[in-house]
């Protein structure tokens, strides 16, 4: 089921005594989802995302445009019409039924045509369990069951009524690290079997990144940019999408382009033809960093830290805004690294320039040809 959104806004109203100036939670919302596939809602706290997957759902009303379900307008479609199945942060259970009568609620609260007998719900029941790999937990009950167990039998809940669309609201919080990389190939493995068009909301980028074919990163209720995760990582839009993605953060600097070469702090880095002259914001990312004897950058070294296959050399520079730098490079290096100043030349792949008021990416231009002669 595609599903098409246009100019999607809700506001609420302010608690404010002083500005009473509404809230606008989500602004300005157009995306296109592709039948089938599953899309990541990345944000930060308050960004609007799961303001956005309640109007999807129709728990809350938009104060303007619309949301389309295939052909069909859906906006005004009440919530219980709209063939969605809803997966909660925080499981939403009931703790005196069993894991199969949890999965049995919503095709026993069918009615008219769409009722099922007994058999029938049964046999879906049994088929969603198998599917989360929890059909040897019919009979137990939610207390009995691990955090990933018990989101499983939300997500078979939510399966089990064939929905059209499945809404996820960070299904993976409530869980620990390990369970959260377990679940999340699951959910990716369930998705790709079912074939149901999925948006998953989440504010972790690691889990975003690793299961969705396209993500919406957004920030105070608007969309910042759209693609496909490593495509967002590789080419970001603005500051904001470039510094939100990635592990560890990237590397954010102020540098200054002067007759088309970019300086940080007083070291030429190399040319950015195409760039006039101005203050810039400059971020790199951890793995954009070359050990060099006489690298373009020179910083001065903090720590090691041993990653096993890697290592991350952690130094300041006085045009860093980051309290530290953190450059990854190969463990084989390891004994290279300068106990004083370290010194670096830099990808330009892994660079990017952004305007120091707007945020906005400055492209440039840089020789690819001659960056892979020299490794």
């Amino acid at each position: 089921m595609k599903i098409v959104v246009q100019n999607l806004t809700k506001t609420f109203p302010s608690r404010n005594k002083n500005t009473h100036e509404d809230v606008i939670a989500v602004n300005h919302f157009n995306v296109e989802i592709p039948d089938g596939k599953l899309i990541g809602l990345l944000g930060p706290s308050g960004c609007g995302k799961s303001t956005a997957l309640n109007l999807l759902c129709g728990l809350l009303k938009p104060t303007s445009g619309k949301i389309f379900f295939g052909d069909d307008d859906v906006t005004d479609l009440p919530a219980e019409n709209r063939g969605v199945g809803f997966v909660f942060q925080n499981y939403a259970l009931y703790p005196h039924l069993t894991v199969k009568q949890n999965i049995l609620f919503p095709l026993q609260n069918r009615k008219g045509k769409d009722r099922l007998s007994k058999k029938e719900m049964l046999e879906k029941a049994k088929e969603a369990a198998k599917l989360v790999q929890i059909d040897s937990l019919m009979e137990r009950k939610p207390s009995e069951l691990s955090g990933g167990q018990q989101q499983r039998v939300a997500i078979a809940r939510a399966l089990v009524k064939r929905p059209k669309v499945l809404l996820m609201d960070e299904p993976l919080s409530n869980l620990d690290a390990r369970l959260r990389l377990q679940t999340r190939e699951e959910i990716r493995r369930i998705q790709r079997e079912t074939k149901i068009t999925t948006v998953f909301v989440t504010h972790d980028q690691e889990e975003a990144m690793s299961i969705s074919d396209l993500i919406v990163v957004m920030k105070a209720g608007v969309i910042q940019q759209i693609g496909k995760p490593q495509q967002v990582y590789d080419d970001p839009s603005n500051l904001f999408v470039a510094t939100f993605l990635g592990t560890p953060p990237i590397n954010v600097f102020r540098g200054q382009v002067k007759e088309s070469v970019l300086y940080l702090g007083p070291d030429p880095i190399f040319p950015v033809e195409g760039v006039k002259d101005q203050e810039v914001s400059v971020a790199i990312r951890p793995e954009g960093f070359l050990l060099r004897e006489n690298g373009a950058l020179g910083c001065k070294r903090n720590a090691v830290e041993v990653m096993g296959r890697d290592i991350t050399v952690v130094s300041t520079h006085e045009a860093s805004e980051n309290p530290t730098i953190r450059s990854i490079i190969s463990a084989e290096n390891r004994e290279k690294v300068p106990s004083e100043t370290v010194r670096f030349d830099i990808k330009p792949n892994k660079l990017f320039l952004f305007d120091r008021e707007s945020g906005e990416r400055l492209p440039f231009k840089w020789n690819e040809r001659e960056e892979k002669e020299n490794g």
